[in-house]
């Protein structure tokens, strides 16, 4: 039967996680649930910049450690638990499709953090990742043999949690005997890889758990979604100033991923957007947008041509070198309401492609820095991190998630201008488009209460 288990006051979240777009998802949902939330950056091996926890709610700390060698990011990981041991409730954010140093991270977060118990749960199936038998599939195809195995950076070379995480013991949350067991191999100090497909699942494990506290929670915005749901804040944070909104959005693509790029070629062909593509040598502009456009169509499901503008007007003239400045430049000459800088298209090597992402960034934040655009779009985590960076961003304050896996605030920094961020594997083809208007409409924070 279902444990009917009293909802614990927590008043100290922490989220570690090994990228930006990680942060941010495993945070968005106990912002939704009434707590405060916040990103903080940078992680870094330095003992002194991990980031600590100054108050109530929940902080994320992007350690940027996918990027590093295993023992590197294990150790960094390792430091970072230990230096927030105390929270009331712990989470290591791993990614859905099973890309970074998913072993040696959890079992240094583990040492580090001092709990003894692991839960173990990946699953996002709002997104269509789910864990079968402790098998991570990508709508029905293990991830091994999806796009993810072509991941540039952090191919996949296996579904199987268990192969990866050979102490650990399979629990099937879907499974009312198997959850009835779960307290009896917590309180052993046991490793629990837990198979789930529907959020109802995760909503069980979560409940069967009955001191969550004392167990390092591991899994991706799924597993968040499902503890922020079970552990409000009640009465709720205070509510945020509203979000203003953006009368010029930059779009920073920096993900290869063929979901992004889809929902990057919708975006591009629509004729109130000018989009640049930096690096291979030239900067090349596509779709100019209509000058001094007061009602932009972006997202609104227009006919581009009602516009009187022909969407092909300006596409693909090449200008000057591959450089941030360039690509600021051609931004600059445009009139377009939305603003895009992207890398090229297709997947190249590791070193060009972190060439790549740190042009994109710098150009990214030379327009925001000079005012071109007064609000960000950045899908990729990798992106994120470096556009944040570039504008010397500590962090964003959280105000929602507008969709499953996507965090919209401001950033904290000089530059406190609203702000989205998405994983490059999420989202359908229009994504992009609906973000976009998002940032344009502005908004209150949807936080419960």
């Amino acid at each position: 039967m279902t444990r009917n288990v009293p909802i614990t006051r927590m008043n100290r979240i922490v989220v570690l996680a090994d990228d930006l777009t990680s942060a941010g998802d495993g945070a968005a949902p106990f912002r939704r649930a009434g707590h405060r939330a916040r990103v903080l950056l940078p992680g870094r091996v330095d003992d002194d910049v991990i980031p600590p926890h100054d108050g109530e709610g929940v902080v994320a700390v992007d350690l940027g450690s996918r990027l590093l060698g295993s023992a590197v990011a294990g150790a960094l990981t390792e430091r970072a638990a230990s230096a927030h041991a105390g929270a009331d409730l712990l989470i290591k954010t791993v990614d859905s499709t099973l890309r970074g140093h998913i072993a040696a991270e959890i079992r240094a977060a583990r040492e580090g953090s001092g709990r003894r118990a692991v839960v173990i749960a990946p699953a996002f199936p709002a997104e269509g990742r789910t864990t079968v038998a402790g098998v991570q599939h990508v709508r029905g195809v293990p991830v091994h043999e999806s796009e993810f195995a072509r991941d540039p950076v952090h191919p996949v070379v296996t579904s199987d949690l268990t192969l990866l995480l050979p102490e650990a013991e399979a629990v099937d949350a879907g499974d009312q005997k198997e959850l009835d067991l779960l307290p009896e191999l917590l309180s052993r100090g046991g490793v629990c890889v837990c198979s789930a497909a529907t959020d109802a699942d995760l909503d069980r494990l979560v409940a069967a758990v009955p001191r969550p506290g004392d167990v390092l929670w591991v899994g991706s915005p799924g597993l968040a979604a499902a503890l922020a749901r079970h552990h409000p804040r009640i009465p709720a944070a205070a509510a945020l100033p509203r979000l203003p909104a953006a009368q010029r959005p930059l779009v920073a693509v920096g993900s290869a991923h063929p979901a992004t790029r889809r929902q990057l070629e919708r975006l591009r062909t629509r004729p109130d957007v000018t989009a640049v593509h930096t690096g291979s040598g030239s900067v090349s502009v596509s779709a100019s947008g209509v000058a001094g456009d007061a009602n932009p169509s972006v997202g609104t499901g227009a006919d581009p041509r009602s516009s009187g503008t022909d969407p092909e007007a300006g596409s693909e003239a090449s200008r000057g070198a591959g450089d941030p400045a360039a690509a600021v430049e051609a931004l600059r000459r445009s009139d377009a309401r939305v603003l895009v800088v992207h890398t090229p298209d297709g997947r190249c090597d590791p070193a060009e492609a972190e060439s790549l992402t740190d042009e994109l960034a710098v150009a990214a934040a030379r327009s925001a820095a000079e005012g071109l655009a007064d609000g960000l779009l950045v899908t990729g985590g990798e992106t994120a991190a470096a556009v944040l960076a570039a504008l010397g961003a500590t962090g964003i304050e959280l105000f929602d998630e507008p969709e499953p896996g996507i965090a919209r605030g401001a950033l904290l920094g000089p530059l406190r201008i609203p702000v989205l961020i998405k994983a490059g594997g999420f989202g359908d083809d229009a994504t992009l488009e609906r973000l976009t208007r998002l940032l344009i409409a502005g908004g209150d924070s949807t936080a419960r209460g």
